[in-house]
Protein backbone atom coordinates (compact mmCIF):
# COMPACT_ATOMS: atom_id res chain seq x y z
CA UNK A 1 0.00 0.00 0.00
CA UNK A 2 1.41 3.42 -0.89
CA UNK A 3 2.35 5.17 2.35
CA UNK A 4 3.30 8.72 3.32
CA UNK A 5 6.54 8.98 1.29
CA UNK A 6 4.89 7.37 -1.76
CA UNK A 7 1.81 9.61 -1.59
CA UNK A 8 4.04 12.65 -1.18
CA UNK A 9 5.95 11.54 -4.29
CA UNK A 10 2.67 11.31 -6.20
CA UNK A 11 1.59 14.70 -4.87
CA UNK A 12 4.86 16.36 -5.86
CA UNK A 13 4.67 14.87 -9.37
CA UNK A 14 0.96 15.57 -9.85
CA UNK A 15 0.74 19.15 -8.60
CA UNK A 16 2.68 20.87 -11.43
CA UNK A 17 0.67 18.89 -13.98
CA UNK A 18 -2.85 19.59 -12.71
CA UNK A 19 -2.92 22.63 -10.40
CA UNK A 20 -4.66 25.55 -12.14
CA UNK A 21 -5.77 23.12 -14.86
CA UNK A 22 -9.39 22.35 -15.74
CA UNK A 23 -10.80 18.83 -15.66
CA UNK A 24 -11.84 18.63 -19.30
CA UNK A 25 -13.45 15.21 -19.05
CA UNK A 26 -13.59 12.16 -16.80
CA UNK A 27 -14.63 8.54 -17.10
CA UNK A 28 -15.15 5.79 -14.54
CA UNK A 29 -14.66 2.20 -15.68
CA UNK A 30 -15.50 0.34 -12.47
CA UNK A 31 -18.81 0.91 -10.68
CA UNK A 32 -17.22 -0.24 -7.42
CA UNK A 33 -14.53 2.45 -7.45
CA UNK A 34 -16.74 5.46 -6.62
CA UNK A 35 -18.06 5.16 -3.05
CA UNK A 36 -20.21 8.31 -2.87
CA UNK A 37 -23.27 9.43 -4.81
CA UNK A 38 -23.61 13.08 -3.81
CA UNK A 39 -22.12 15.30 -4.94
CA UNK A 40 -21.85 13.50 -8.28
CA UNK A 41 -18.37 12.94 -9.69
CA UNK A 42 -19.56 14.40 -12.99
CA UNK A 43 -19.66 17.82 -11.33
CA UNK A 44 -15.87 17.82 -11.46
CA UNK A 45 -15.92 18.22 -15.24
CA UNK A 46 -15.18 21.83 -16.08
CA UNK A 47 -13.75 22.60 -12.65
CA UNK A 48 -10.24 23.84 -11.98
CA UNK A 49 -7.85 22.04 -9.62
CA UNK A 50 -6.63 24.47 -6.97
CA UNK A 51 -4.39 22.16 -4.94
CA UNK A 52 -3.22 18.57 -4.51
CA UNK A 53 -3.13 17.37 -0.90
CA UNK A 54 -2.36 14.23 1.04
CA UNK A 55 -4.87 12.99 3.61
CA UNK A 56 -3.28 10.06 5.41
CA UNK A 57 -2.68 7.56 2.60
CA UNK A 58 -5.09 9.33 0.25
CA UNK A 59 -4.49 11.70 -2.66
CA UNK A 60 -6.87 14.67 -2.69
CA UNK A 61 -7.67 16.85 -5.71
CA UNK A 62 -9.13 20.15 -4.50
CA UNK A 63 -11.53 21.81 -6.96
CA UNK A 64 -12.65 25.41 -7.31
CA UNK A 65 -16.30 24.48 -6.65
CA UNK A 66 -15.31 23.55 -3.06
CA UNK A 67 -15.50 19.84 -3.88
CA UNK A 68 -12.71 17.35 -3.19
CA UNK A 69 -11.88 14.18 -5.11
CA UNK A 70 -10.35 11.78 -2.59
CA UNK A 71 -8.51 8.73 -3.97
CA UNK A 72 -7.43 5.86 -1.72
CA UNK A 73 -5.15 3.49 -3.63
CA UNK A 74 -5.20 0.75 -0.98
CA UNK A 75 -2.86 -2.20 -1.74
CA UNK A 76 -2.66 -2.41 -5.52
CA UNK A 77 -3.94 0.95 -6.73
CA UNK A 78 -1.59 3.24 -8.65
CA UNK A 79 -1.67 6.55 -10.49
CA UNK A 80 -0.42 6.93 -14.06
CA UNK A 81 0.15 10.08 -16.06
CA UNK A 82 -0.26 9.72 -19.82
CA UNK A 83 -0.07 12.02 -22.79
CA UNK A 84 -3.42 13.35 -23.95
CA UNK A 85 -5.25 10.75 -26.02
CA UNK A 86 -3.24 7.79 -24.76
CA UNK A 87 -5.26 5.03 -23.14
CA UNK A 88 -4.46 3.34 -19.87
CA UNK A 89 -4.36 -0.45 -19.57
CA UNK A 90 -7.98 -1.45 -20.18
CA UNK A 91 -8.09 -4.45 -17.86
CA UNK A 92 -6.97 -2.62 -14.72
CA UNK A 93 -8.04 1.00 -15.31
CA UNK A 94 -10.58 2.28 -12.80
CA UNK A 95 -10.97 5.89 -13.91
CA UNK A 96 -9.35 8.60 -16.00
CA UNK A 97 -9.28 12.39 -15.71
CA UNK A 98 -8.42 14.46 -18.79
CA UNK A 99 -6.51 17.71 -18.36
CA UNK A 100 -5.08 20.11 -20.95
CA UNK A 101 -1.56 18.78 -20.25
CA UNK A 102 -2.31 15.06 -20.10
CA UNK A 103 -4.42 12.30 -18.62
CA UNK A 104 -4.46 10.97 -15.06
CA UNK A 105 -5.42 7.28 -14.91
CA UNK A 106 -6.15 5.33 -11.73
CA UNK A 107 -5.35 1.62 -12.02
CA UNK A 108 -5.61 -1.36 -9.72
CA UNK A 109 -3.95 -4.70 -10.35
CA UNK A 110 -5.29 -7.94 -8.89
CA UNK A 111 -8.74 -9.39 -8.38
CA UNK A 112 -9.53 -7.70 -5.07
CA UNK A 113 -10.88 -4.25 -5.91
CA UNK A 114 -10.15 -2.22 -2.80
CA UNK A 115 -9.20 1.19 -4.20
CA UNK A 116 -11.83 3.86 -3.67
CA UNK A 117 -12.83 7.35 -4.72
CA UNK A 118 -14.95 9.70 -2.62
CA UNK A 119 -16.36 13.04 -3.72
CA UNK A 120 -17.16 15.43 -0.87
CA UNK A 121 -18.18 19.07 -0.62
CA UNK A 122 -16.55 21.40 1.84
CA UNK A 123 -13.66 21.20 4.28
CA UNK A 124 -15.83 19.72 7.04
CA UNK A 125 -16.81 16.78 4.82
CA UNK A 126 -13.16 16.25 3.91
CA UNK A 127 -12.13 16.24 7.57
CA UNK A 128 -14.76 13.59 8.23
CA UNK A 129 -12.68 11.18 6.10
CA UNK A 130 -9.62 11.75 8.28
CA UNK A 131 -9.09 8.79 10.64
CA UNK A 132 -7.69 11.15 13.27
CA UNK A 133 -4.03 10.12 13.45
CA UNK A 134 -1.44 12.85 13.95
CA UNK A 135 0.97 13.87 11.22
CA UNK A 136 4.36 12.65 12.44
CA UNK A 137 6.36 15.29 10.59
CA UNK A 138 4.22 18.10 12.01
CA UNK A 139 4.04 16.85 15.59
CA UNK A 140 6.56 17.64 18.32
CA UNK A 141 8.08 14.94 20.51
CA UNK A 142 5.54 15.29 23.32
CA UNK A 143 2.55 15.08 20.98
CA UNK A 144 3.97 12.03 19.21
CA UNK A 145 4.73 10.13 22.41
CA UNK A 146 1.35 11.01 23.93
CA UNK A 147 -0.40 9.64 20.83
CA UNK A 148 1.61 6.42 20.88
CA UNK A 149 0.95 5.86 24.59
CA UNK A 150 -2.75 6.77 24.53
CA UNK A 151 -3.68 3.09 24.24
CA UNK A 152 -1.65 -0.01 25.04
CA UNK A 153 -0.72 -1.74 21.78
CA UNK A 154 2.26 -3.55 20.30
CA UNK A 155 4.48 -0.95 18.61
CA UNK A 156 3.87 -2.41 15.16
CA UNK A 157 0.14 -1.97 15.56
CA UNK A 158 0.46 1.50 17.08
CA UNK A 159 2.59 2.75 14.19
CA UNK A 160 0.17 1.46 11.56
CA UNK A 161 -3.10 2.48 13.24
CA UNK A 162 -4.46 5.48 11.27
CA UNK A 163 -6.32 6.63 14.39
CA UNK A 164 -2.93 7.14 16.09
CA UNK A 165 -0.48 8.09 13.34
CA UNK A 166 -1.28 9.23 9.82
CA UNK A 167 0.21 7.74 6.67
CA UNK A 168 2.31 4.84 8.04
CA UNK A 169 1.76 1.24 6.92
CA UNK A 170 3.46 -2.11 6.94
CA UNK A 171 6.63 -1.16 5.07
CA UNK A 172 7.69 2.04 6.77
CA UNK A 173 6.73 0.79 10.23
CA UNK A 174 9.33 -1.97 9.79
CA UNK A 175 11.91 0.61 8.75
CA UNK A 176 11.08 2.90 11.67
CA UNK A 177 11.32 0.09 14.22
CA UNK A 178 14.64 -1.07 12.78
CA UNK A 179 16.04 2.46 12.92
CA UNK A 180 14.79 2.82 16.50
CA UNK A 181 16.20 -0.62 17.47
CA UNK A 182 12.86 -1.64 18.99
CA UNK A 183 10.88 -4.86 18.87
CA UNK A 184 7.66 -4.74 16.85
CA UNK A 185 5.97 -6.58 19.73
CA UNK A 186 7.06 -4.20 22.50
CA UNK A 187 3.92 -2.93 24.27
CA UNK A 188 3.60 0.84 24.30
CA UNK A 189 2.80 0.79 28.04
CA UNK A 190 6.19 -0.85 28.70
CA UNK A 191 8.17 1.54 26.52
CA UNK A 192 10.68 3.61 28.46
CA UNK A 193 11.10 7.35 27.91
CA UNK A 194 14.42 6.69 26.19
CA UNK A 195 12.81 4.17 23.85
CA UNK A 196 9.95 6.56 23.12
CA UNK A 197 12.43 9.28 22.21
CA UNK A 198 14.26 6.87 19.89
CA UNK A 199 10.99 5.94 18.23
CA UNK A 200 10.08 9.57 17.61
CA UNK A 201 13.49 10.37 16.16
CA UNK A 202 13.44 7.26 13.97
CA UNK A 203 9.94 7.98 12.65
CA UNK A 204 10.84 11.51 11.66
CA UNK A 205 14.15 10.45 10.12
CA UNK A 206 12.79 7.51 8.09
CA UNK A 207 9.76 9.38 6.75
CA UNK A 208 11.73 12.52 5.92
CA UNK A 209 14.60 10.60 4.33
CA UNK A 210 12.39 8.43 2.12
CA UNK A 211 10.14 11.32 1.13
CA UNK A 212 13.21 13.25 0.00
CA UNK A 213 14.66 10.21 -1.78
CA UNK A 214 11.48 9.52 -3.73
CA UNK A 215 10.96 13.13 -4.69
CA UNK A 216 14.50 13.23 -6.03
CA UNK A 217 14.04 9.87 -7.79
CA UNK A 218 10.99 11.15 -9.66
CA UNK A 219 12.20 14.66 -10.28
CA UNK A 220 11.19 15.59 -13.82
CA UNK A 221 9.04 12.51 -14.39
CA UNK A 222 5.87 10.91 -13.09
CA UNK A 223 6.29 7.68 -11.08
CA UNK A 224 5.81 4.63 -13.29
CA UNK A 225 3.57 1.66 -12.54
CA UNK A 226 6.42 -0.25 -10.87
CA UNK A 227 8.01 2.72 -9.11
CA UNK A 228 5.60 2.87 -6.18
CA UNK A 229 6.34 -0.31 -4.28
CA UNK A 230 6.54 -1.66 -0.74
CA UNK A 231 9.94 -3.23 -1.47
CA UNK A 232 12.93 -0.97 -2.06
CA UNK A 233 16.63 -1.73 -2.41
CA UNK A 234 17.52 0.81 0.26
CA UNK A 235 15.30 -0.67 2.95
CA UNK A 236 17.01 -2.07 6.04
CA UNK A 237 14.38 -4.62 7.10
CA UNK A 238 11.09 -4.63 5.20
CA UNK A 239 10.96 -7.27 2.48
CA UNK A 240 14.48 -8.47 3.35
CA UNK A 241 13.72 -11.79 5.05
CA UNK A 242 16.88 -13.95 5.31
CA UNK A 243 19.07 -11.14 3.95
CA UNK A 244 21.77 -9.60 6.16
CA UNK A 245 20.89 -6.68 8.39
CA UNK A 246 22.83 -3.65 7.07
CA UNK A 247 23.78 -2.75 10.66
CA UNK A 248 25.00 -6.05 12.17
CA UNK A 249 24.87 -8.63 9.35
CA UNK A 250 22.37 -10.93 11.10
CA UNK A 251 19.74 -12.47 8.84
CA UNK A 252 16.50 -10.49 8.89
CA UNK A 253 13.62 -12.51 10.36
CA UNK A 254 9.86 -12.31 9.95
CA UNK A 255 6.55 -13.00 11.62
CA UNK A 256 3.41 -13.44 9.54
CA UNK A 257 -0.20 -12.64 10.27
CA UNK A 258 -3.16 -12.57 7.86
CA UNK A 259 -1.78 -11.40 4.51
CA UNK A 260 1.01 -9.29 6.05
CA UNK A 261 4.42 -9.94 7.50
CA UNK A 262 6.70 -8.01 9.83
CA UNK A 263 10.43 -8.02 9.21
CA UNK A 264 12.97 -7.31 11.94
CA UNK A 265 16.57 -7.87 12.98
CA UNK A 266 16.79 -10.11 16.08
CA UNK A 267 20.16 -8.74 17.19
CA UNK A 268 19.39 -5.04 16.69
CA UNK A 269 15.77 -5.08 17.83
CA UNK A 270 14.97 -7.98 20.16
CA UNK A 271 18.22 -8.79 21.95
CA UNK A 272 18.66 -11.98 19.93
CA UNK A 273 15.19 -13.34 20.71
CA UNK A 274 13.26 -14.79 17.78
CA UNK A 275 9.65 -13.71 17.58
CA UNK A 276 6.99 -16.19 16.51
CA UNK A 277 3.51 -15.84 15.10
CA UNK A 278 0.76 -18.20 16.20
CA UNK A 279 0.87 -20.43 13.12
CA UNK A 280 4.62 -21.02 13.43
CA UNK A 281 4.34 -21.75 17.15
CA UNK A 282 1.56 -24.27 16.56
CA UNK A 283 3.51 -25.95 13.76
CA UNK A 284 6.89 -26.31 15.46
CA UNK A 285 5.83 -26.26 19.12
CA UNK A 286 8.88 -27.03 21.29
CA UNK A 287 11.13 -27.36 18.22
CA UNK A 288 10.79 -23.68 17.37
CA UNK A 289 14.16 -21.88 17.82
CA UNK A 290 13.92 -19.20 20.48
CA UNK A 291 17.21 -17.32 19.92
CA UNK A 292 19.09 -16.21 16.85
CA UNK A 293 22.06 -18.37 17.92
CA UNK A 294 19.81 -21.46 17.62
CA UNK A 295 19.39 -20.94 13.87
CA UNK A 296 21.33 -23.22 11.56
Amino acid sequence: MPELPDIEAYRAALAPRVVDQVVNDLRVFSPFFVRTVAPALELAAGCRVTEVRRLGKRVVLCLDNECFIVIHLMIAGRLRWLESGRQGPARISLAQFDFPRGRLVVTEAGKKKRASLHVVHGEAALRALDRGGIEVLDADRETFIAAIRRENHALKRALTDPRILSGIGNAYSDEILHAARLSPLLWTAKMSDEQANRLHEAARHVLTDWTDRLREMFRGRFPGAGDITAFRDGFAAHGRFSKPCPTCGTAIQRIRYADKETNYCPRCQTGGRLLADRSLSRLLRDDRPKHVDDLD
